[in-house]
């Protein structure tokens, strides 16, 4: 499955992301993958929406709060879901190769926390 995913973008950081299904409009519905590499972790941020995560592959590690943690980051292995409310500031990363299958309603958008590189 994870083999299979057309990546639209392509991030400075290696970080990678396609829509699935649907599109991030305004009230609609879309599922969306997102690659985070090994050793990447991006500052805390908060999403308009609600996202609901499946880890496809690898470990996902996130943590809440406005200071990126890593010590305080849970570990969601392969195969975990995970719900992010809309508007919580969180933060994420990987020490291995990790893909998110996502689902969300648009418009979707990644604010950073005040004083945090984008």
């Amino acid at each position: 499955m994870c083999d299979d995913i057309v990546w639209e973008q392509t991030n400075p950081d290696g970080t990678r992301s396609a829509t699935l299904a649907g599109t991030r409009h305004p009230g609609v519905t879309f599922t969306y993958a997102f690659f985070i590499p090994a050793g990447v972790w991006d500052q805390p941020h908060s999403h308009l929406a609600d996202a609901h995560l499946v880890v496809a592959k690898g470990e996902l590690r996130l943590g809440y709060g406005n200071r990126l943690d890593r010590d305080a980051a849970t570990h969601h292995p392969q195969g975990s879901f995970l719900h992010v409310p809309g508007g919580a500031q969180h933060f994420d990363g990987a020490e291995v190769d990790t893909i998110l299958i996502g689902t969300a309603v648009g418009p979707w958008s990644t604010d950073y926390a005040p004083g945090e590189p984008a």
